[in-house]
């Protein structure tokens, strides 16, 4: 189920926005944020539909989301991620049964 409402559920809501905002090194922790956070694939969805250009969305710096959208630059990326994580998901249940 897609939720609309993810920005509320970020790990990173409580932070300043300037914290995902960096460059360089600082990067890599803003991607640890991410890592755990529950809206990961919302988050990175949303920057790569909207090609947001700036910050770490979904764990991805700027120039990481530009080489996907250049790889598929028509790409519902929320359709994508959506049926990459329900994939998942799935494969986790059934290897559990």
């Amino acid at each position: 189920m897609w939720v609309e409402d993810w920005a509320s559920r970020a790990a990173c809501k409580g932070d300043t926005p300037d914290a995902l905002f960096v460059r360089g090194a600082e990067q890599n922790k803003a991607k640890a944020v991410c890592a755990g956070c529950p809206v990961r694939t919302e988050c990175l969805a949303e920057a790569l539909d909207n090609q947001i250009e700036w910050g770490v969305w979904g764990g991805m710096t700027e120039r990481e989301r530009r080489a996907l959208i250049r790889r598929r630059p028509a790409a519902s990326w929320r359709t994508i991620l959506e049926t990459a994580r329900n994939r998942e998901e799935s494969d986790r249940v059934n290897a559990t049964v």
